[in-house]
């Protein structure tokens, strides 16, 4: 529990790197449950959310989504751990033998079965268990994008990972965390520092821990989110009160805090009003052959 001011815990310096993993995850959690009384309950990934991650397969891959694909051989089975509703694995389907789907959400696999129906995909199928759960799966390349930002075992969610993939792993993360991008709002408007979450620096100490020392590849293209933005005050606004991680109960005293700050919070650009509190952030591959773990 944290202290009664709202600071966050120290971490243990004797800590191993996958207990800081897992003490992270524990510590947002928390910190969600006390400042959203009830949490969300059912399928948190389904309805609108599921919806936000379909996409057309049959677009034109991006920068990053090609190099992605240039690890896959077209006689391939493409595991996709946490596949959600196909934006990375459907138009890899059209480049392999096989793909398949782990995900435990029952509304992204809703998306994902109409989206690949609709595209006349018939290569890609889902298996609807959460990863650790999940038994017989394998594949010649196993994938996961944006997943361990909520996995508390890291240790066994890569060991699964390896085990599964005949010949290649690859963790796609973001160089900041998805669910850390609001941390200066977070401060503005609870009046604590928001929890981190583990991501790219506590993933790659984890890996190094258990022997394994990935290649890492920063790839070119910046969040498709984060191309363009609402292009006024009020729509500015109102998409950080749609956001998640805050408490619809806490919309009043938000906007009220965001209003008053506006003009050190936002900048008008071309594109709309671009959030100043946000780094730059970049897609990151962590990816290495399985069975090549050194001694740690």
């Amino acid at each position: 529990m944290p202290p009664p001011d709202g600071t966050l815990p120290t971490m243990n310096p004797q800590m191993t790197a996958a207990e800081r993993f897992s003490a992270n995850l524990d510590a947002a959690s928390e910190q969600q449950s006390r400042i959203r009384d009830p949490r969300p309950s059912g399928d948190v990934w389904g309805g609108a959310q599921a919806r936000r991650f379909r996409f057309d397969p049959l677009r034109v891959m991006d920068a990053n989504l090609q190099i992605i694909a240039s690890y896959l051989q077209p006689d391939d089975v493409l595991v996709d751990v946490g596949g959600g509703a196909g934006r990375v694995c459907l138009p890899l389907a059209l480049r392999c033998r096989e793909v398949i789907n782990v995900d435990c959400s029952p509304g992204m696999g809703t998306e994902f079965t109409a989206s690949a129906a609709e595209a006349s995909i018939k290569n890609a199928r889902l298996i609807q268990e959460d990863w650790l759960q999940a038994e017989g799966v394998q594949g010649d390349m196993v994938f996961t994008a944006d997943v361990i930002y909520f996995v508390r075992d890291i240790v066994e969610f890569v060991r699964r990972l390896e085990a599964a993939a005949r010949r290649r792993v690859i963790i796609a993360i973001w160089s900041e965390p998805p669910p850390y991008r609001n941390a200066e709002l977070f401060r503005l408007i609870y009046g604590e520092d928001q929890a981190p979450v583990s991501g790219q620096p506590e993933l790659l100490a984890a890996l190094w821990e258990m022997g394994i020392l990935p290649d890492v590849r920063v790839l070119p293209e910046i969040p498709w989110w984060e191309v363009e933005f609402p292009k006024t005050k009020d729509a500015s606004i109102q998409k950080v009160l749609d956001g998640s991680w805050l408490d619809p109960a806490d919309h009043e005293r938000a906007r009220n805090a965001i209003e008053s700050r506006f003009d050190d919070l936002f900048a008008a650009s071309p594109a709309g009003y671009r959030p100043l509190w946000r780094k730059p952030m970049r897609e990151v591959l962590v990816t290495w052959e399985p069975g090549t773990a050194v001694d740690a």
